[in-house]
């Protein structure tokens, strides 16, 4: 089972391996809070969903067991031989997936510092699970490990060295999985080794990143210490200038630097700037009707991502690849091709007729000297296989 919970909701996947079979899916929504949602779908597009007060995580993970015997998914729910947790944040410590265990989670616990939201809720998912199937392989996936193959001349920022010496101040990156998973299967659907590519993966959903591989190693990111750094996102700020950060404050008579951050996660990127959503299907459909302040949300949107292709290109020296994911990604066909159509200059170019798809495809022109591709992300694959890879190691 591959698990993904975050500070308010449960995602998971039950998986047949070494099959790589979906086997059920759901999601669990507005945990803590009032009219929780919790939907399941298995077997041949059978659904259910229940809304109910969903108070804690703990509960959440009861009510999964309790209907996957239920719903006679499986029989019991011992069935379950391994469990696959995504965590957001595993800062220095974790460099690769690891079995957990009580020192682990407690350690994903600590590390909720770099990532208040998510790393709390996903060390008491794995409490919760550890207590139902205290013997099977459990294993912590963490979103930063992919980037830990960062050099330092990239993580590192143009701060007194000493607070990352004694801070880890530091880069860290996000949407590793992802990250990690499409540009392995892009390298499959060109026909080459991963090793022999340089690759530019844009995970652009809600949240939104983009990360240089190069020879299956990622070698520079874009979002940062947090995932608030990089490009613009739903409600995100992006990059900006940290004096613009106290300039502001002091104008709204802000003290409180918490409730400034909140702006800048939550108040801001797509929604900040159109004043219209977060959600860039509104904002596409409120441009096309004339709003001059969706349209400029979109154009800055396109913008950054562009710019951060460009830096990636200069960072590797090349790109062999340009692989579009996540909501956004996978489905805006009109945002891959305004983005690609921007910087032909780097040999790059989009296939009209190949574009119109959500599916999984090469997108440029047959023989481009730059392969675009559509990569459906699906990040519980890779935690499941990450699962396995650590049942046999």
């Amino acid at each position: 089972m591959a698990i993904n919970a975050g500070s308010s909701s449960l995602k998971f996947q039950l998986i047949e391996m070494p099959q790589e079979t979906v086997v059920a899916k759901g999601l669990v929504e507005r945990i803590g809070l009032d009219n929780s949602i919790f939907a399941i779908e298995y077997g041949d597009d059978q659904k259910f969903e229940l809304v109910e007060e969903i108070a804690t995580h703990d509960r959440a993970v009861e009510l999964l067991f309790e209907h996957l015997t239920e719903l006679g998914i499986v029989k019991d729910y011992h069935e379950i031989t391994g469990a696959g947790h995504r965590v957001v944040a595993g800062g220095e410590l974790f460099k690769e997936s690891a079995l957990i265990n009580d020192e682990v989670i407690q350690q994903v616990a600590d590390l909720g510092e770099f990532a208040p939201l998510h790393n709390p809720a996903e060390a008491a998912v794995m409490r919760a699970f550890k207590e139902r199937l205290p013997e099977i392989t459990m294993a912590a996936v963490f979103d930063t490990s992919f980037h830990t193959t960062m050099p330092a001349v990239n993580y590192l920022y143009s701060l007194p060295y000493e607070y990352y010496e004694k801070f880890k101040a530091r880069k860290y990156g996000a949407h590793g999985t992802s990250h990690h998973y499409v540009a392995r299967r892009a390298a499959e659907m060109m026909g080459k080794d991963v090793k022999d590519l340089k690759i530019i993966t844009c995970h652009l959903g809600n949240g939104a990143s983009i990360t240089a591989v190069d020879g299956g190693i990622s070698v520079d990111t874009s979002m940062g210490f947090t995932p608030l750094a990089g490009l613009t996102m739903g409600t995100r700020t992006g990059d900006i200038d940290a004096s613009l950060v106290a300039f502001v404050m002091q104008k709204l008579g802000i003290s409180d630097v918490a409730e400034m951050v909140n702006i800048l996660n939550k108040k801001s990127g797509l929604l900040g700037i159109s004043g219209v959503s977060s959600d860039m299907r509104d904002i596409l459909s409120a441009a096309a009707e004339g709003n001059e302040r969706a349209q400029l949300a979109h154009d800055i949107f396109v913008n950054r991502i562009q710019k951060y292709i460009g830096q990636y290109i200069a960072v590797m020296n090349g790109v062999d690849a340009i692989v579009f994911t996540a909501g956004i990604g996978e489905n805006s066909i009109q945002i891959r091709e305004e983005v690609i159509k921007g910087i032909t200059v780097f040999g790059c170019d989009i296939d009209t007729e190949r574009n119109n798809t959500r599916k999984e495809a090469i997108i440029s022109p047959e023989g481009a000297k730059v392969t675009v591709l559509n990569v459906p992300t699906n990040e519980e694959m890779e935690i499941a296989r990450e699962v396995e890879r650590l049942k046999q190691a």
